[in-house]
């Protein structure tokens, strides 16, 4: 292969070993950075083993924070936080009953994406 050098649209230089046809396809099917944006969100509200504790007990059934502290032992302050941001990722959501409010996850997605992490983190040990 010929190595050659490659203008970004921000005039950064690039040197590359890719024919021009496989640099074409990179860069048409690379996420927009408004979408890789949003996935960072919902992977960093992942990235934590309380976190993955409480999708993991939502994937159960709904719960209020006063039953989840209980179960996982989690301070509901602490708690409270947590299901904050993982609203924030669209990861889980609400309903309000009275003065209780329950939990549950947004859709069964995440459910899938832990079992995919956790084939892959097999795989890694293999």
């Amino acid at each position: 292969m010929i190595m050659k050098e490659t203008f970004l649209p921000d005039r950064e230089r690039l040197t590359t070993l890719l024919d021009p046809h496989t640099e074409s396809l990179v860069l048409k099917y690379m996420p927009q950075t408004s979408a890789l944006d949003e996935i960072t969100e919902v992977l960093g509200a992942l990235a934590d083993n309380g976190r993955l504790r409480i999708i993991s007990a939502l994937s159960v059934c709904e719960m209020c924070v006063s039953d989840m502290s209980s179960l996982l032992s989690i301070n509901q302050t602490t708690l409270s936080h947590q299901l904050r941001l993982l609203r924030a990722a669209g990861i889980v959501k609400c309903k309000k009953q009275g003065k209780v409010v329950f939990y549950s996850l947004s859709g069964s997605d995440v459910l899938d994406l832990m079992l995919l992490a956790s084939r892959i983190c097999a795989g890694a040990g293999a």
